[in-house]
């Protein structure tokens, strides 16, 4: 599966990663880079700005930049802009839409962006309309009906694990005037390129796989045509509405981002031999992951993902609540927390997390799987297993 990846610079994108997007600091010659603290910036005798970048640290932040062009190079498109947690580039997303407007949802995804366009669409005047992209069909053909001011995908979605077509989603927004956001959070920028494929903005949680060790809330938005006037006012978003990271938290993704390539190889592959596994035990109904010829959107996920089809799976056991709960207390190695794309392999009963209204199934646990040993995390999970 692995395909070379290049990035704009000419560098291999492992080596753009190794070294932070760029060489060392031009002031001091540091390897790593400084973390900014200053959140003003003095004026000369004439009252003009000593560094015509630096006027008040909520948009002016050398790290920030650092790190979004580093972002934006990963994704291939044109600019980035950090968030204070993904949920915050979300919301920046969402407001583009006017109230009097639309907007087509993937359902089945993310139960927070969800649960956060229902609310805010109801208080905005703004139509929301849920439809499954898994069927191509049947969501262009509600594409038709509903005339989308915007079109928000995730791909592969959260917890169902679907890949939705944005090449062929995409060339029907164009054609309709409809801006095509897509969430690949459970990509990464080195699985997934949504720009590439048609969409106008691409988001991420950086919680997740991009900082990989569960230290620190962010989110980045990324855009492939940086003179629109939706990245206008996602750009203004960010800096008025003041939704910013940290300096610190902004210095720990870019450290994260270092080790990006070589921590997705091994929870890709981790990932793999842990769903090949689960498909074959009896007590398993279904496991939902996208490296599986028995997915159905497995082809196109060949097609669509290079490097692999990710870490994050969702397993259906046998039974129902009970017995699921049943696992997940027995793991060792799994931790149960909630969140995905660190080090450490998680597990979670989405269910109790977000009960009825979700559409859970009682019997679902969602695997992050990390970058331990696959023969650990498959005896883990074995041993689990024997107890129900």
């Amino acid at each position: 599966m692995s395909k070379t990846r290049y990035s704009p610079t000419g560098l291999h994108v492992d080596s753009l990663l190794a070294h932070a997007g760029g060489g060392c600091d031009q002031a001091t010659g540091a390897v790593v880079p400084p973390i900014p603290t200053a959140t003003t910036f003095v004026r000369d005798e004439d009252y003009a700005l000593v560094s015509s970048n630096h006027i008040y640290s909520r948009d002016d932040n050398a790290l920030f930049r650092k790190t979004e062009h580093l972002l934006a190079s990963l994704e291939e498109g044109a600019d980035s802009r950090l968030f204070a947690s993904g949920m915050a580039a979300v919301a920046a997303v969402a407001r583009i839409v006017r109230p009097g407007g639309t907007i087509l949802a993937q359902s089945g995804i993310y139960w927070g962006t969800t649960l956060f366009l229902r609310k805010h669409c109801a208080r905005n005047n703004i139509a929301l309309v849920e439809a499954d992209a898994g069927d191509l069909e049947a969501f262009q053909d509600e594409m038709a009906v509903t005339k989308p001011d915007l079109v928000w995908l995730e791909v592969p979605s959260n917890p169902f694990l679907q890949v939705a077509d944005v090449l062929s989603i995409s060339a029907q927004c164009k054609q309709a005037g409809a801006l095509l956001t897509v969430d690949a959070t459970a990509a990464t920028p080195l699985l997934l390129k949504p720009l590439s494929l048609g969409a106008d903005l691409v988001l991420h949680s950086a919680t997740k796989a991009l900082n990989g060790h569960s230290d620190l809330l962010g989110g980045v938005v990324t855009t492939g045509d940086s003179s629109s006037e939706a990245w206008a006012f996602v750009c203004e978003e960010r800096k008025n509405a003041g939704a910013v990271m940290g300096s610190f938290e902004a210095w720990l993704l870019l450290r994260g981002l270092r080790t990006l390539a070589l921590r997705m190889e091994r929870m890709t592959r981790n990932a793999q031999a842990v769903a090949e596994y689960l498909e074959k035990h009896p007590k398993v109904e279904t496991v939902l992951y996208p490296g599986l010829a028995s997915h159905p959107q497995h082809e196109l996920a060949k097609q669509r993902m290079t490097g692999g089809f990710g870490y994050l799976m969702s397993v259906l056991f046998k039974g129902g609540k009970e017995e699921a709960l049943k696992v997940a207390g027995a793991l060792d190695v799994f931790q149960r927390a909630t969140s995905l794309g660190g080090t450490e392999s998680l597990v979670e009963h989405r269910f109790t997390i977000e009960g009825p209204e979700s559409g859970i199934p009682e019997n679902l646990l969602r695997l992050s799987v990390g970058i331990e040993h696959e023969q650990d995390l498959i005896a883990d999970l074995e041993q689990a297993l024997a107890g129900i």
